[in-house]
């Protein structure tokens, strides 16, 4: 059964880690796992390095899908595609954001340490939702 527009933004909104396709010349779509941050009614970002092959692939396309799904309680999925409407540099605070969204307060402080030795600079990319699929299909 289909979600409402309400009950797939609420979804959504839950942190799930999503699986990330974009377009990728002369291949099939690139598809990795991401953090993401998503208000309902708001644009959705994910953090990446700057020079990925993440935020060159969606830089070249402009584009990207998110989709995420759980087993439990019910079977449910929603995906999530749109148009990029901007690319920055990435804060400290936003690093501490999404960390925090996913991981144990105990381990965050320790995680962005790492992330920002590790993983150099990175970039917030911002995508407005613009076509939805989703579905509840209940107790299988």
């Amino acid at each position: 059964m289909p979600l409402s527009r309400e009950e797939r933004q609420a979804f959504f909104a839950e942190p799930h880690v999503a699986a990330l396709s974009v377009d990728q010349p002369g291949r099939g779509p690139l598809s990795v796992p991401v953090w993401y941050q998503y208000a309902p009614g708001g644009e959705v970002w994910i953090l990446t390095g700057r020079d990925s092959r993440k935020a060159e692939l969606i830089g070249k396309a402009g584009r990207f899908t998110l989709m995420i799904d759980r087993l439990d309680p019910t079977i449910r999925y929603t995906a999530v595609e749109g148009p990029v409407t901007s690319t920055e540099d990435a804060t400290l605070d936003q690093l501490k954001e999404i960390s925090a969204r996913y991981l144990p307060p105990e381990m965050v402080d320790g995680y962005v340490e790492s992330a920002l030795r590790e993983h150099g600079p990175s970039v917030v990319i911002r995508m407005r939702p613009e076509h939805w699929v989703s579905s509840d299909l209940g107790n299988l």
